[in-house]
């Protein structure tokens, strides 16, 4: 499982560590890379639970630049200035928005950003659908029977939300039930999260 180790704690469950993939490599790879970016800036979009403020803070923390979250929400004016001074200091500037199209109404900002680097978290695989799986039952200590990544993969919704609902429901079920994470808690566990298994195969 490839994970990029955060170096601090959100006291979330999924705040340690963000598993990287064929959803998330090629961001993660530019990232990494904050000196080939057009005018010092980046755009990252992603769907909701993906890793996308943890990336943030992982750049944060490397000292690469700065990071803004939630950049859809801010002013846009202060948007702009805050690009413009990232062209001054010459530091790095990643803006992080949700995964639909960013609408943009003040024009200087948009043409600058329309320059910028562009950069788009996608659904996970099913390799990354198991490490993530794997990721999020470590972070709570919970023990997966053998066979649960071949049973539960194909099953589950190829989102990262859902993924990380799957976990936590077997975990509530496993706990509630003072019983070990086997096939009927993950079959019980799939069925609240994805609804009645008859119903998916309709």
């Amino acid at each position: 499982m490839s994970q990029i180790a955060l170096p601090l704690d959100s006291g979330e469950a999924t705040a340690s560590r963000i598993v990287v993939g064929a959803g998330n490599r090629s961001a993660v790879d530019a990232l990494a890379r904050p000196q080939d970016w057009p005018f010092r800036t980046a755009v990252l979009l992603g769907p909701p639970r993906s890793g996308k403020s943890l990336l943030a803070r992982w750049f944060e923390a490397q000292g690469q630049g700065e990071a803004i979250d939630d950049a859809q929400a801010w002013d846009e004016t202060e948007l702009f200035h805050r690009w413009n001074r990232a062209q001054e200091d010459g530091r790095p500037l990643l803006l992080i928005a949700g995964d639909a199209q960013w609408d943009i109404a003040l024009p200087d900002l948009r043409s600058r950003l329309g320059g910028s680097l562009q950069m788009a978290i996608t659904a996970p695989d099913d390799a990354m659908v198991a490490d993530l799986i794997a990721a999020h039952a470590e972070q709570r200590r919970l023990a997966l029977a053998e066979g649960a990544m071949q049973y539960l993969v194909p099953r589950v919704t190829r989102s990262y939300a859902a993924i990380e609902r799957l976990v936590a429901e077997i975990d509530r079920i496993s706990l509630e039930r003072k019983a070990p994470a086997t096939m009927s808690i993950w079959r019980d566990a799939l069925d609240a999260v994805e609804g009645p298994e008859q119903a998916r195969l309709l």
